[in-house]
């Protein structure tokens, strides 16, 4: 391993920290915050990392890179400070999403899942990530940017690229780096997990539209769904005639 001892104590002390969280015994069930925590020093799985995590949790490195294979969010090769990834599935790209996709790539000059050369971007085209409410939706490093246009979404590059802060439409107030959220998703809190709102208006209309007209979930049948089921009985007279069908030798007669 390549790190400095100022780093290799640090990891150290963090992994500690993480593998604690689990029963002893149990250490291998920290591989994933483990990883994340990689990724908040290096930018994304590095081979320094897996060796890191392989002593550490005295796991095979075949093993840490299969589980580093398996899950998107862990990236094989350097991630640049902003992961931008813009939603072109179903519901998003209906909404835009493909135009918005054209417009963002065009920009940065780069494909899904490249590293701008200043190494401030990588794109990516993401799958459905649950905001289908607030279509068309680019993340930025995790962080939800909803109701997104060509325009909106080139803007925010544009502040990126300044060095300038951007704003998610919930969670934190400012959206933190690649490597600062890696962190938050390895289990240590950051101070701005409680800024801004999980939800918004468009996902609580269904529930505010319920509560003004008085409406509640319906009430379950408590005595037929405890009702045990019997199987049913077979026909008398159907039994008795199978039975004079079979001959002593227990072969049905023709």
């Amino acid at each position: 391993m390549s790190y400095t001892p100022d780093t290799l104590a640090r990891l150290q002390a963090d992994a500690a920290q993480i593998i604690a969280r689990y029963p002893d015994g149990h250490s291998r069930s920290a591989l994933l915050p483990m990883l994340h925590l990689i990724q908040s020093v290096d930018g994304y799985v590095s081979p320094d990392g897996i060796d890191f995590i392989a002593a550490t949790l005295d796991l095979p490195r075949a093993e840490i890179s299969a589980v580093a294979t398996f899950y998107t969010q862990y990236k094989r090769h350097p991630t640049g400070d902003y992961l931008v990834g813009v939603c072109t599935n179903a519901l998003c790209a209906v909404m835009g999403g493909d135009e918005i996709w054209e417009k963002v790539s065009e920009k940065v000059g780069v494909g899904s899942d490249e590293t701008s050369e200043d190494g401030k971007i990588t794109l990516e085209r993401i799958e459905c990530n649950a905001a289908c409410d607030y279509a068309p939706v680019v993340m930025v490093n995790w962080e939800f940017f909803d109701n997104q246009s060509p325009s909106s979404a080139l803007a925010m590059i544009d502040d990126i690229q300044a060095g300038r802060d951007i704003h998610p439409t919930r969670g934190p107030i400012v959206a933190p780096t690649f490597k600062e959220n890696e962190r938050v998703l390895a289990g240590f809190l950051d101070g701005h997990e409680d800024e801004g709102p999980s939800a918004g208006p468009s996902t609580l209309l269904g529930r505010e539209i319920a509560a003004a007209n008085g409406w509640t979930e319906p009430v379950a049948d408590k005595a037929a769904d405890q009702a045990p089921t019997k199987a049913p009985k077979a026909s008398t007279k159907a039994t008795k005639a199978s039975t004079k069908a079979t001959n002593k030798k227990g072969v049905k007669a023709k």
